[in-house]
């Protein structure tokens, strides 16, 4: 079955990076659009990137990068901003299909 791990969440300051990490497994990795997704509090889930393609609010400090061998994706964020703050989700869906996997989310926290 399907099963997305997200993990690499943490306290940061402004300013500062962190490297997300999505380990999936159960399924054909190339098979499947692969995306990350945010949650702040207070907040609806809101679309971060998809095969690489970003949000406005995180154009140019974020970056995703795919390891088709390892099965995983990551997300580099960088100077990051208190409105960054939020649980991370990576989400797969098949390419035919319009239902996404999600992982269980990780937490992401910018403050001083």
């Amino acid at each position: 079955q399907v099963q997305l791990v997200e993990s690499g969440g943490g306290v940061v300051q402004p300013g500062g990076s962190l490297r997300l990490s999505c380990a999936a497994s159960g399924f054909t990795f190339s098979d499947y659009i692969m995306s990350w997704y945010r949650q702040g509090p207070g907040r609806e889930r809101e679309w971060v990137s998809t095969f690489g393609s970003l949000a406005d609010a995180v154009k140019g400090r974020f970056s995703v990068s795919i390891d088709n061998a390892e099965n995983m994706m990551y997300l580099h964020m960088n100077n990051l901003k208190p409105e960054d703050t939020a649980v991370y989700f990576c989400g797969a869906r098949f390419w035919a299909d319009t239902n996404y996997y999600w992982g269980q989310g990780t937490q992401v926290t910018v403050s001083s």
